[in-house]
């Protein structure tokens, strides 16, 4: 049974023999995350969790580009509310949700389209996928509980190359940390991630529920407790003048000079 949804920009998402996908379809701005956009993916993971006819969901991008991160100048414009309603909505419901979750990334993924893969099962990447978490290099620090979740995949040194510097890490490297689990051609990266979909989908549900609750064990809990933490420490710094410096150079085209900030 196919179920298409009423499009939301920059998400489109679609529901077929019992696999949700998840598009993002902001191609002309690298599909870099807006409101709307956590918004949309936080109301259909809420929707795959409650509706029985959903057992996978899929996120994708598109064959040049996973997603730019944030949108500077949409995030810039809202509200600290906003901030809890749809981007820590969204992180915890990803932390939590129950069901086999699925993830087919192609060329960048930078900051949150780096941190949400942290919480898929399996993640398939094309061999043009470039992560990195340039936090620090906003003025802000880590989210998604991946302060807790890297150092756990890839050992503290790594994990702090990858948050302190905050510079890119290819293919190779993720595959070789277990971040992804397959390298293919991006323009089969998608068609790879459905084929191993419709393979759990056709799974008994039971059993695939039980198995993931039992993978995420008693770390789910500390996990939430980290994006919460997180998100504490992020608003505060959201707010500073590193921030706001990073932000400012970002929209003017230049670098950041924090050499004359205080701590």
């Amino acid at each position: 049974m196919s179920t298409p949804t009423p499009p939301v920009d920059g998400v489109l998402a679609h529901t077929e023999n019992g696999v949700m996908t998840l598009t993002l379809n902001r191609v002309d701005k690298k599909n870099a995350f807006t409101q709307a956009m956590y918004c949309a993916l936080a109301d259909a993971l809420t929707q795959a969790t409650d509706n029985p006819q959903v057992r996978v969901v899929v996120i994708q991008g598109h064959v040049s580009v996973f997603s730019a991160g944030n949108d500077i100048a949409d995030f810039q414009k809202a509200r600290p509310s906003d901030d809890e309603n749809h981007v820590f909505r969204l992180l915890r419901l990803l932390a939590c949700f129950p069901k086999p979750l699925l993830a087919s990334v192609c060329g960048p993924a930078v900051g949150i389209g780096t941190t949400l893969l942290l919480h898929c099962d399996l993640v398939y990447a094309g061999d043009n996928a470039a992560f990195s978490l340039p936090f620090v290099n906003l003025g802000l620090c880590p989210e998604a509980g991946s302060s807790l979740l890297l150092p756990q995949l890839l050992g503290h040194q790594r994990a702090s190359e990858a948050l302190l510097l905050g510079e890119p890490f290819f293919a190779d490297a993720a595959l070789e940390v277990g971040l992804v689990n397959r390298i293919v051609p991006p323009t089969e990266a998608n068609d790879h991630v459905q084929a191993q979909a419709a393979k759990l989908a056709a799974k008994p549900l039971a059993s695939l529920l039980a198995t993931k609750r039992l993978l995420k064990g008693a770390n789910q809990e500390a996990v939430l407790q980290r994006i919460d933490e997180e998100a504490k420490i992020f608003g505060e710094l959201l707010h500073g003048p590193a921030a706001k410096e990073a932000f400012s150079a970002f929209m003017e085209k230049r670098k950041p000079n924090f050499s004359d900030l205080a701590q």
